[in-house]
């Protein structure tokens, strides 16, 4: 059951005054929750407020203004709008029907058999529907042991970093990360164990880094972080502190009373001075990541050859 205890601000795009005062009277006999409603009466205001991020639901008139309703809803998907949209049309065609499913709607409304519990109605599903999407989204976008974000979306973050670098000519480091020695741990103690292990150095990771920043599980025991405006130099700094602190707070299994110390290797590599593409980048930080392994482990090794044990002293 859909909880409804907190206000849901629904907008209404909708040239008409006369639909919008009929709309918030609909709203206003709603047999539950809390609703709010605010209304937007041309394309421009009504897409602005959309993109805002700011409604639960969107109810959107399909002529406005003279103008195609479904346009707008296109170029709010196009945009990266995920809020619902119910299309409300007095053409109960067929055709309009499918045009607004097309078009991203996830939902349809006859304006001449509207009434509160029909409107409601469809209101419920369509927030049901975006919270049941939203969770598929989670689950499409991260890694299901660690909850970090998976390659895939890695991938598809790293891309848009870097074309906001190379535009705004502004630095962005690409950290790849590297458990040691995490094969002995599982021969010795268990894949469950090593679970655990990933857990928690996934855990530390993710509470070290800005909110702006990204971490993933790029595969096995590799993590991938890429650390927004950021050069060389303070992401190998930034990394250095988080290898202290996992030195200082190795991994307890409860179910074992198993305590693993665990270190990690590290590679470092800027968007603006060590590649010509994401590709690039990625393969600079794993053959600097590499060569932190070869080196001994336990430390960083950045892409201009530097080395950066990982000290607590």
């Amino acid at each position: 059951m859909l909880a409804m205890s907190k206000v849901r601000r629904i907008l209404l795009i909708d040239d008409d005054r006369l639909q919008q005062h009929l709309i918030q009277g609909f709203v206003k006999n709603f047999r539950s929750g809390t609703f709010e409603m605010e209304g937007a009466q041309t394309y421009d205001d009504g897409l602005k407020k959309l993109l805002s991020g700011r409604y639960s639901v969107c109810l959107l008139d399909y002529r406005l203004d003279s103008r195609d309703g479904l346009e707008l809803l296109r170029a709010a998907r196009i945009a990266g709008c995920e809020t619902p949209v119910i299309i409300l049309t007095a053409d109960d065609s067929e055709e309009v029907d499918l045009a607004a499913m097309e078009a991203g709607a996830v939902d349809y409304l006859v304006k001449t058999t509207l009434n509160p519990r029909l409107l409601e109605r469809s209101i419920r599903y369509a927030l049901k529907l975006d919270e049941t999407l939203a969770q598929l989204r989670q689950l499409a976008q991260r890694d299901e042991l660690t909850r970090l974000l998976n390659r895939r979306e890695f991938q598809r973050i790293l891309g848009e970093e870097w074309d906001r670098s190379v535009r705004f000519k502004r630095p962005f480091a690409l950290v790849m990360v590297d458990i040691d020695h995490f094969k002995r741990i599982n021969d010795t103690h268990g894949h469950q164990v090593g679970d655990e292990v990933l857990r928690h150095v996934a855990s530390l990771l993710a509470g070290q880094v800005r909110t702006v920043d990204r971490v993933a599980r790029y595969g096995g025991e590799e993590f991938a972080l890429i650390m927004v405006e950021t050069d060389r130099k303070t992401a190998a700094e930034n990394i250095k502190r988080l290898g202290v602190l996992l030195a200082e707070t190795p991994c307890v299994v409860p179910t074992t009373n198993l305590t693993i110390e665990v270190t990690l290797s590290a590679g470092v590599a800027s968007s603006l001075e060590d590649a010509g593409s994401p590709n690039e980048l990625v393969a600079v930080a794993d053959k600097a990541l590499y060569a932190a392994k070869a080196g001994g482990r336990n430390r960083i090794v950045m892409a201009d050859g530097t080395v950066v044990p990982f000290s607590a002293k």
